[in-house]
């Protein structure tokens, strides 16, 4: 393993590599206008570099299943809350939410608040029991006392919709990333992000990607940190300052464009207060809605608690990753608005149409380059890319998981698979993923990165949260019930996204006006429909099979509180 490894990773770099030479000398078209940044690239290739030795090392340790998708239970609670924050610490929260106050103002602070308070939901209701019930996957935690095979299928299915959502926009920020560093063709870019992902999953596992998002982590916070000052140094620390200059250069932006000084002034006020995303009252709720709840029912989230030894280290991952994230988020509302002073307004950061160089998403990297100079832009861009190979890494392993021990070892084998069988079909489902991650990426190159995350959050929020929830702390669920509202809500979520106006007229194309649902986010309709659904179907089940599964409860609540017999239990 370890031999095949090093030439995989050699070849790998060496692909990197002429990609990049080809890009500094080839004729790439359009691409070819943006300069090479070599210290990006060389920072860059050093992470690559480092983190490809880590995989190596990760690749020894990994000889079974459960050391592939849960680093053998070894993991600490600081090192996951580290880990769970460079998780959740995406290129969507990063380059996205900081574009989307730089565009927005206030408003764009709805997603730093709807991410963040999820967590209370997890500290709460989920973390303890979910190590203390499951094994590698939250499916192990909803199908505890139910029948395997259809609640399973189902959470299988939930599982992959929110992966490849997800998926979506790390890539999109990926391929828009390195073709701003390299001048590379926005595909090929997103082709390098696959290949590389697929290399840490499959050889390292979660030892390796625990230790990716680790890293990455540190990098992230610490240069977020650093913009944040940089930013709050040139206004004198005063973030009043900061706010007001930003509502100045707004309205001379208005201005410009051929506005009226009284309308300029009153479009710069408008970035201080909200309604300029979020037109209505019910795509607030239903948006705040899929933001808090989708952290709970997140795979590849829910998927850490089981890294670590025990209840007790759950509950710390928790508070630490908490802790982590609540001050990224912080700093990404003060990233944005440097990012309106200093970046907005600078002709070296805009093309001959006054627009971002790269597209919306770049605004951080741009004022990376504004506070810090090349070898600071450098730094961020290498710290975005690691951003984006950590979380997508850590969604394809969960996306295997699913595929390999919910649907193969436990609905096609009846829990008759071997370690070793298990283990390569979740490496083929890797790179399986690994292939439509990229064939999505590309098809999704135009979309806001940070809105693409709310619609994964809001599928989540609709399936897997309210199986999860019902299926823990409600004695009367049932299989019937579980997996019949489960299957509502991801149909509801999935059905109504697609006739949405984000999709149905922004992405399919379809004349303005013409969508068939006019709210952004599906959450509140679709939640609400997988909450009923669970309720309704479980109370109107009279079946042998419902009887059983209300009888197994009280054993479930036991082992959930206490953690009697969870060490190294499968979940049934």
């Amino acid at each position: 393993m370890s031999g095949r490894f090093t030439h995989i990773g050699a070849g790998l770099v060496l692909a990197l590599l002429s990609a990049v030479a080809l890009a500094a000398g080839g004729d790439l078209g359009q691409a070819e206008k943006q300069p090479t940044n070599w210290t990006a690239i060389a920072m860059f290739g050093g992470f690559v570099v480092f983190t490809l030795f880590i995989t190596k090392w990760a690749a020894a340790k990994t000889k079974s299943a459960a050391d592939f998708y849960t680093a053998g239970g070894g993991i600490t609670g600081f090192q996951n809350g580290l880990a769970i924050a460079g998780d959740y610490m995406s290129a969507a929260s990063f380059l996205g939410i900081s574009a989307a106050v730089m565009a927005n103002g206030y408003d764009g602070l709805i997603y730093s608040i709807g991410f963040l308070v999820g967590w209370p939901v997890i500290t709460f209701l989920m973390a303890e029991r979910l190590r203390n019930l499951g094994k590698f996957t939250f499916a192990d935690v909803a199908a505890y006392r139910f029948k395997q095979t259809p609640i399973r299928a189902f959470a299988a299915s939930g599982t992959l919709v929110v992966v490849a959502f997800y998926l979506i926009a790390q890539m999109v920020g990926a391929g828009q990333l390195i073709k701003l560093l390299f001048g590379l063709e926005y595909w090929m870019a997103v082709v390098i992000v696959g290949a590389l992902m697929m290399v840490y999953v499959l050889f390292g596992g979660m030892t390796a990607t625990t230790w990716v998002q680790i890293i990455k982590a540190c990098l992230l916070l610490a240069g977020a940190s650093f913009m944040a000052f940089m930013v709050l140094w040139a206004y004198g620390f005063s973030p009043e300052a900061l706010f007001a200059a930003s509502v100045q250069v707004k309205a001379q932006i208005a201005e410009a464009g051929g506005r009226s000084p009284e309308e300029a002034g009153i479009i710069g006020q408008a970035i201080m207060g909200p309604g300029s995303f979020i037109k209505d009252p019910i795509s607030a709720i239903s948006f705040g809605m899929a933001l808090m709840f989708g952290t709970a029912g997140l795979p590849h989230i829910l998927m850490r608690f089981f890294t670590v030894p025990d209840a007790k280290e759950a509950r710390k991952s928790v508070f630490w990753a908490t802790t982590w994230i609540g001050y990224f988020y912080v700093l990404t509302f003060i990233i944005g608005f440097g990012a309106i002073v200093l970046v907005s307004t600078n002709p070296s950061f805009l093309d001959a149409n006054g627009v971002l160089i790269g597209g919306g998403n770049m605004a951080a990297i741009h004022l990376a380059n504004a506070v810090g100079g090349n070898v600071f832009l450098g730094f961020i861009s290498a710290v975005a890319f690691a951003t984006i190979l950590a979380v997508v890494a850590g969604l394809t392993l969960s996306g295997a998981s699913a595929v390999s021990h919910d649907l193969y070892a436990t609905v096609f084998k009846k829990g008759n698979a071997d370690s070793a069988s298990e283990l390569r079909v979740s490496r083929m489902t890797t790179v399986v993923l690994g292939i439509i991650a990229v064939v999505l990426g590309i098809a999704f190159e135009k979309q806001n990165i940070a809105f693409m995350v709310s619609l994964a959050f809001a599928i989540a929020a609709s399936a897997n949260f309210p199986v999860l929830f019902m299926s823990v702390l409600w004695k009367d669920c049932t299989t019937r019930g579980a997996t019949i509202g489960g299957f509502l809500g991801l149909i509801t979520a999935v059905g109504l996204t697609v006739v949405s106006p984000s999709v149905w007229e922004a992405t399919l194309g379809n004349p303005k006006g013409s969508a068939l649902f006019p709210y952004t986010s599906p959450a509140l309709f679709s939640m609400a429909a997988g909450f009923i659904g669970i309720w309704l179907f479980s109370i109107l089940d009279n079946s042998a099979r419902a009887k059983e599964d209300r009888a197994g409860y009280l054993a479930q609540k036991v082992r959930s509180e206490t953690g009697i017999g969870a060490a190294g239990a499968s979940g049934h």
